[in-house]
């Protein structure tokens, strides 16, 4: 178990301030960035973060913490030196929002349940100016996470179906919809309306049983690429090649790697 005291803690981030003051100033790569440059690095490390989660890797977690810790500390370096915040008008900010939106802690708000305190929080989302309660939902979001973000957040001000049932009859209505267009030859647009109906439906029956649809699928992505090198690698002992193998041939390796 770690056994850092705070005051440990403390030292360890002025520590990494200072390294960062160092680089800023004395090495040439770290000197020509900018807050657009570190945007890009800035995801790749987060979608890291989201791979050594799913792994469980606690080692690596830790790791890829720190890399996103020290963009935050870049990033907040770089708003100093343009005279915008420093790291501590950083930290006071988010601790004022902690503050303000948790008023069943700091405050006479009651919230018994984890649903009260969602719904407080977008309340008091609209309270500071917000127009829609989807405002706060990233442009940039990949489209499974935002459609899952879009649905909370509606649920949030009580706009959301009743159990799952009721949602799962919409997905069965979706996809029947989506066969219509495609026995009616339809338009590829509208396919591609009714396929993301479909999808959108989906995630939304995901958040109703309780499973989170982008960590869902990214799990099946990993045992698929598992299974699938299984069978690049059986097919190679056999001294063929993937594409010269016959189905039946995959799809006896493939049974096999299914049961690893």
């Amino acid at each position: 178990m770690p056994d850092n005291s705070r005051e440990d803690q403390l030292k360890a981030f002025g520590r990494l301030l200072d390294i960062m003051d160092d680089l800023r100033e004395k090495c040439p790569w770290d000197k020509k960035q900018t807050l657009a440059s570190l945007r890009y690095l800035t995801i790749e490390e987060t979608y890291e973060l989201s791979d050594a989660i799913l792994d469980n890797d606690l080692d690596e977690i830790k790791g890829e913490l720190g890399d996103i810790l020290l963009h935050m500390v870049f990033y907040s370096k770089i708003g100093n030196e343009k005279g915008a915040f420093d790291v501590a008008d950083v930290l006071n900010a988010i601790c004022e929002k902690l503050i303000y939106r948790h008023p069943h802690i700091y405050g006479d708000v009651k919230a018994e349940t984890e649903e009260e305190v969602k719904q407080n929080w977008e309340q008091l989302k609209l309270k500071s100016g917000k127009k829609s309660v989807l405002q706060g939902v990233p442009k940039s979001l990949p489209a499974m996470v935002k459609a899952n973000r879009i649905q909370e957040k509606a649920k949030g001000v009580g706009f959301d179906w009743d159990n799952a049932d009721q949602v799962w009859d919409k997905v069965q209505e979706e996809i029947g919809e989506l066969k219509h267009e495609l026995n009616e030859n339809a338009p590829h647009e509208k396919v591609e309306s009714e396929f993301g109906d479909v999808l959108f439906s989906m995630i939304n029956y995901a958040r109703f049983i309780g499973v989170n649809p982008e960590d869902a699928l990214e799990r099946t992505n990993k045992k698929f690429i598992k299974r699938f090198q299984y069978l690049e690698e059986g097919a190679k002992k056999q001294g063929k090649a993937i594409h010269d193998m016959t189905l039946n041939e995959m799809e006896a390796l493939w049974n096999q790697a299914k049961e690893l």
